[in-house]
């Protein structure tokens, strides 16, 4: 019989990107306070951060996570279904219900699982779930572990939508599934088309809006906000670990459906619940998003500050018009280069190859938080543009 292993003792693409000193990944940060970050000893502006607000330094997050670590412990060494509910969950979930403006919300462990453990016991085995092809691999997961059939519509594509609801006319339910702002690109989905079409074939629609809550609308409720299409959404599905500077995620939705997923999701009912600390912080940086809009107008601030000069200097930035700023450069071993240099100048930024973009997409991701300085985005500018032009990645 042959080794189970042997697939692993053959894989070895990242061996020449470390052996040539251009390897991008698994940085580890040895201090991380805002937009600094130290590695190996060096000082360092953080540019790739999802922690879009800056929330995760704020006294009041802090406070409320320090104060619940002293009255709870450090765990809820168990799951939700059993011993593992605090009032900290129930509180968190009341308050996200009515910010999203939905009848109720349940939290779970991490926001990769809340895609997980939503979408595979809403797919039964005569259900269709249909899904962007941009969309985060939870989404994609979460498909693959339904009894159900997943077929993929074209990036924000309205007749490849229609087309797979036509396809899916025999399905005894259909459930249509997009981010809010897609994480690579920084654009956003086309919900009020999207919201549209669902509804006239009688599909329900959910949005990961992971990267948009906190970001946009007038008062940080997100995509659905941003478009106005609060109630032509059924399922809104979010994440404390961008803005909410936590770690855990949730969806909300009308009273039944989050019943029904409260007791036939897996991974709600066998995970361990949320520790008090991410429970507490969320909730106050849930808080913080409501009291303190002034925040987000300076994350805006910073956004068109370094969207405008990025673009303006010649980088292919794509549709973006969100915090996520790209270069797109196009091939791997640029792109490498680009990272490598960009993190010798002291940049802390992502370095995106294939698959995870389609191939000709390889970029730098940058992402903006409200606490970047003006003092760091223009040393960020300049640099960007020396080794750009350095490069001649642009004029």
């Amino acid at each position: 019989m042959p080794d189970l292993f042997e697939k692993c003792y053959a894989y070895n693409r990242p061996d020449p990107f470390v052996a040539s000193g251009l390897y991008p990944y698994f940085k580890p940060i040895g201090r991380m306070w805002g937009p600094r970050v130290t590695v190996d000893g060096r000082d360092m502006i953080m540019i790739g951060s999802n922690n879009y607000l800056g929330l995760t330094t704020h006294p009041k997050v802090i406070e409320a996570g320090l104060r619940a670590t002293e009255e709870y412990g450090t765990s809820c060494p168990g799951a939700r279904f059993l011993d593992g509910v605090i009032a900290l969950h129930e509180g968190l979930e009341d308050s996200l219900a009515a910010f999203m403006g939905k009848q109720a919300a349940l939290v779970f462990s991490t926001g990769y699982i809340t895609n997980q453990g939503v979408i595979a016991p809403l797919i039964a085995r005569n259900d269709t779930v249909i899904v962007d092809r941009l969309a985060h691999a939870s989404v994609i997961e979460g498909a693959r572990l339904s009894l159900g059939k997943m077929r993929r519509f074209k990036h924000n594509d309205i007749d490849s939508l229609r087309n797979n609801l036509e396809a899916s006319s025999d399905s005894s339910g259909v459930l249509v599934v997009v981010d809010g702002v897609y994480s690579m690109e920084g654009d956003l989905a086309l919900l009020p088309e999207i919201a549209a079409t669902a509804k006239e074939f009688g599909a329900r629609v959910m949005v990961d809006d992971a990267h948009g809550i906190g970001v946009l609308g007038e008062t940080g409720r997100g995509t659905l906000e941003h478009f106005g299409v609060a109630d032509d959404v059924d399922l809104v599905m979010g994440t404390f670990s961008k803005s909410f500077a936590s770690l855990g995620g949730f969806i909300a939705g009308s009273r039944d459906v989050i019943s029904y997923i409260r007791y036939h999701s897996n991974a709600l009912m066998q995970a361990t619940a949320m520790p008090p600390f991410l429970a507490a912080a969320a909730k106050a940086a849930l808080e913080v998003i409501q009291t303190e809009p002034e925040i987000r107008a300076s994350l805006w601030d910073n956004t068109k500050f370094l969207l405008n000069s990025i673009r303006e200097m010649g980088f292919d930035t794509g549709p973006t018009c969100t915090p996520i700023v790209p270069l797109i450069i196009g091939d791997d071993f640029r792109t490498l280069v680009l990272w490598k240099r960009l993190f010798d100048e002291g940049l802390f930024t992502n370095c995106v190859l294939a698959p995870a973009v389609p191939e000709g997409q390889q970029r730098i991701r940058t992402c903006l938080m409200a606490t970047h300085t003006r003092e760091d985005l223009e040393k960020v500018v300049e640099i960007c543009g020396r080794i750009g032009r350095g490069m001649e990645l642009i004029p």
